[in-house]
């Protein structure tokens, strides 16, 4: 009876094998920053850091509400960015220009006051003549 067991307990083993109901669950690989994320989760750069703290000022805050954005919803998408994704933002935001460009305001300004000396509005330059 024990010889009739044990190979009614193989076929049934190979039979699970070979059937596919008897295969590991399906694993997918994970990021070395996911596992860390995952195991120290308080645990955020710098950049992230920075940038939150960027959210702090209240010229920030009235921008974002102005455009209908609360600084929650920016937190949280803070939060949700990588390393290398904080790190990036803020190499763009050190990047960019303080005060906007400046040439182009004045160029803007020449152009008007030009375009006004032409009709006769203004006399600013003297290089220009009125068409009245």
């Amino acid at each position: 009876m024990t010889q009739v067991r044990r190979t009614l307990i193989s076929l049934i083993t190979a039979s699970l094998v070979f059937s596919g109901m008897a295969q590991a669950a399906p694993t997918a690989l994970i990021s070395t920053e996911q596992a860390a994320a995952a195991l120290q989760p308080a645990a955020r750069s710098e950049a992230h850091a920075r940038l939150q703290a960027a959210l702090d000022r209240a010229d920030l805050a009235a921008m974002l509400q102005a455009r209908g954005v609360s600084t929650d919803e920016m937190r949280a998408r803070v939060d949700a960015l990588t390393d290398a994704e904080a790190q990036q933002m803020l190499q763009q935001v050190d990047q960019a220009p303080a005060g906007g460009d400046v040439v182009g305001v004045l160029f803007t300004i020449f152009i008007i006051l030009l375009v006004t000396d032409i009709l006769g509005l203004t006399k600013v330059f003297p290089f220009t003549r009125s068409v009245r």
